[in-house]
C-alpha cells in the first residue's frame, strides 16, 4: 500500500510540474525578447538579426468609448489564449478624443506599459479621422509625440503611427501627408532614433502607392494600408503590389471583416483573400477592433468582459475568425483555448464606454448638420431634430430611414 501512495504522490508531482512548465512557458515566452528592434530592409520589416517578422494583433475601437477592453488582463490574454504579437492603441483626436479630452492619453499610456510587461510590440496611434488633413492638429501631434517618444523610445516595444487615415479629395500625399510626416517624425526621431513610425496614406490609407512614388527618406518608416474585406478588393491589392514593387515597406495597422463602415457582413470568405495576400507578402497587421460594440467588425459580443476570459459565446463570428487566424501562425501556441460557451452567460452589462445617445434639452448644444464633414459617432442637429450618425457618413443627409443617422429626440 504504501509502495502504490509513494507511486501516486510521485505521479501527482510530475503532472504538476508539466503544468506549471507549461504555463510559465507561455508567461515568459515575449515575442520582443526573440526579434528585439525592429527595422527596415528591403522594403521589409526585420529582428534584429536582419530576419523577416510578421506580427499579427488586435487594434483596439476607440479608446474615449471603449477603452475599457484595454487593460494588462485583456492584453493578456489576447496574447496567451489568441497569439497576438502586436496590440494597437487607437487614440482618436476628434470624436471626443484628444483634443476634446487630453486625458485620453493615459489609457495609450496603460496599453504602452502593459505591452512592455508582456513583451509585445504595441502602436501608439494618433487616429485622424473626422478632421480629414492630418496639418489641422499637427502641433498636438508633435507636443503628443513628443512625450511618447521621450517616455518610451528605449523601449524596442513601441511603434508609432502617426496619422490613421488621412482623407478627403483635397488631402494629398504630396501636398498634405508628406509634409505633415515630414515635420513629426524629426521630434520622435530626436529622442527615439530608431523605432518603427507607421505614416498614413491617402483616402483613408489606401493610396500607398502615391506614397511609394515620393517616399520619404527615414529608414525606418513604414506607410499604412487599410482595407475591409466586405468593401475593398482586387484593386487595391494591386495597389500594395505596386507599393512593394517600388520598395516601400508597408503595414496592415487596420483591416476589418466588414464593410467600410465598421459594420455589415461579415465577409469571412473575402477576409480570407486578404488573410492569404498578407501571408504571401510577410504584411504585418491587427484587426479592428476589440471592442463589444453591436457591430459585425467588433471581435466580441455585447456583454463581453473587458478584462479577457472570453468564452466561445462571447466571441463574435469575426472575432472567432480572427483567432483563429492568428493561433494558426502563433511563434509560441497559446496557453490554453478559449473556454467552452457558458450556457447562461447572464445578461448583458451596461457599456460604460458607449456614447450616451441622450442629448441635453438645448439642441443648440450641438452643430448643424454639414455635408462636407464626416461623421463618425457624432451628434448633429438638422431640420428641427437631433441625430447622432451611427457608423462613418458624409453628404448623407439625416432623415433617410435606411440611412446612417439615428433620431434622439
Amino acid at each position: 500500500m504504501k509502495k502504490i501512495t509513494t507511486i501516486f504522490v510521485v505521479l501527482l508531482m510530475t503532472l504538476a510540474l508539466f503544468i506549471i512548465g507549461n504555463t510559465t512557458a507561455a508567461d515568459d515566452y515575449s515575442v520582443v525578447e526573440e526579434h528585439g528592434q525592429l527595422s527596415i530592409s528591403n522594403g521589409e520589416l526585420v529582428n534584429d538579426r536582419g530576419e523577416p517578422v510578421q506580427l499579427k494583433g488586435m487594434s483596439s475601437h476607440g479608446l474615449q468609448w471603449y477603452g475599457q477592453f484595454v487593460n494588462y488582463e485583456s492584453m493578456k490574454w489576447l496574447r496567451d489564449d489568441w497569439g497576438i504579437t502586436v496590440f494597437r492603441a487607437a487614440m482618436y483626436t476628434s470624436s471626443g478624443g484628444y483634443i476634446e479630452d487630453p486625458s485620453v492619453k493615459e489609457k495609450v499610456k496603460e496599453a504602452v506599459e502593459a505591452a512592455i510587461d508582456l513583451g509585445i510590440y504595441v502602436i501608439i496611434d494618433w487616429h485622424i479621422l473626422s478632421d480629414n488633413d492630418p496639418n489641422i492638429y499637427k502641433e498636438e501631434a508633435k507636443d503628443f509625440f513628443d512625450e511618447m517618444s521621450e517616455l518610451y523610445g528605449d523601449y524596442p516595444n513601441v511603434i508609432y503611427e502617426i496619422a490613421n487615415e488621412p482623407n478627403g479629395s483635397d488631402v494629398t500625399w504630396d501636398n498634405q501627408i508628406k509634409p505633415y510626416a515630414e515635420e513629426v517624425i524629426p521630434v520622435i526621431r530626436n529622442n527615439d532614433p530608431n523605432n518603427i513610425i507607421i505614416v498614413g496614406t491617402g483616402t483613408w490609407s489606401q493610396d500607398v502607392h502615391h506614397a511609394a512614388d515620393n517616399q520619404l527618406t527615414d529608414p525606418n518608416v513604414m506607410y499604412a494600408f487599410h482595407f475591409y474585406a466586405g468593401t475593398h478588393g482586387q484593386n487595391l491589392r494591386d495597389q500594395v503590389d505596386y507599393a512593394l514593387d517600388q520598395g516601400a515597406a508597408i503595414f496592415v495597422s487596420e483591416w476589418g471583416t466588414s464593410e467600410a463602415t465598421g459594420d455589415g457582413g461579415v465577409f469571412l470568405d473575402e477576409a480570407q483573400v486578404w488573410i492569404d495576400f498578407m501571408d504571401e507578402r510577410n504584411l504585418s497587421w491587427a484587426n479592428w477592433s476589440l471592442t463589444h460594440k453591436d457591430e459585425s467588425s467588433a471581435a466580441l459580443m455585447p456583454g463581453a468582459s473587458p478584462t479577457g476570459g472570453w468564452t466561445e459565446a462571447e466571441l463574435s463570428p469575426s472575432g472567432t475568425f480572427v483567432r483563429e487566424k492568428i493561433r494558426e501562425s502563433a511563434t509560441t501556441p497559446p496557453s490554453d483555448p478559449t473556454p467552452p460557451s457558458d450556457p447562461d452567460p447572464g445578461e448583458p452589462e451596461p457599456d460604460p464606454g458607449e456614447p450616451d445617445p441622450t442629448p441635453p434639452s438645448d439642441p443648440g448644444d450641438y452643430p448643424a448638420w454639414d455635408p462636407n464633414t464626416i461623421y463618425t459617432d457624432e451628434i448633429v442637429y438638422h431640420n428641427g431634430q437631433l441625430w447622432q450618425a451611427k457608423w462613418w457618413t458624409q453628404n448623407q443627409e439625416p432623415g433617410d430611414p435606411y440611412g446612417p443617422w439615428e433620431p434622439l429626440n
